[in-house]
């Protein structure tokens, strides 16, 4: 379970763990955007303070509708206790955690300044073989 907290700007928050190349963790406080389907968006000041390495450019759509290209990078996160590799989207502004890391995961919050955010994973389903 991942828990986070609701700030004073009605944002849902976590501190996500990621490591760096040199292996060094640094938590990131992030917001939750459920209109963003990537995994995660980091400053480039912090991409750079983390050594990640880049990995190719991408097409993005901002929230306006207008495309822009942004660097991406590979980095592992530790997700509810484990090391996940993901991609990180370079973006000036603040950390974004996407659906594509929510994936799989029910989110619960509490929609009041200093309300909890919970993050769990769902049962996976079972798997139905050929009759």
């Amino acid at each position: 379970m991942i828990t986070g907290v609701v700030n004073a700007h009605h944002e849902a928050t976590i501190r996500l763990p990621v490591q760096g190349a040199d292996g060094r963790v640094q938590e990131i406080e992030a917001l939750l955007d459920t209109g963003f389907n990537g995994s995660l968006t980091l400053p480039p000041t912090v991409i750079a303070a983390l050594g990640l390495h880049w990995r190719t450019r991408g097409l993005v759509i901002l929230a306006n509708g207008s495309e822009d290209q942004c660097d991406i990078y590979a980095a592992t996160i530790i997700w509810d206790g484990t090391l996940r590799n993901i991609l990180v989207e370079a973006a000036d502004t603040d950390p974004l955690i996407g659906m594509a890391l929510l994936y799989g995961h029910a989110v619960r919050i509490e929609v009041v300044e200093s309300g909890s955010v919970i993050i769990e994973a769902l049962p996976k389903p079972l798997k139905r073989g050929l009759a």
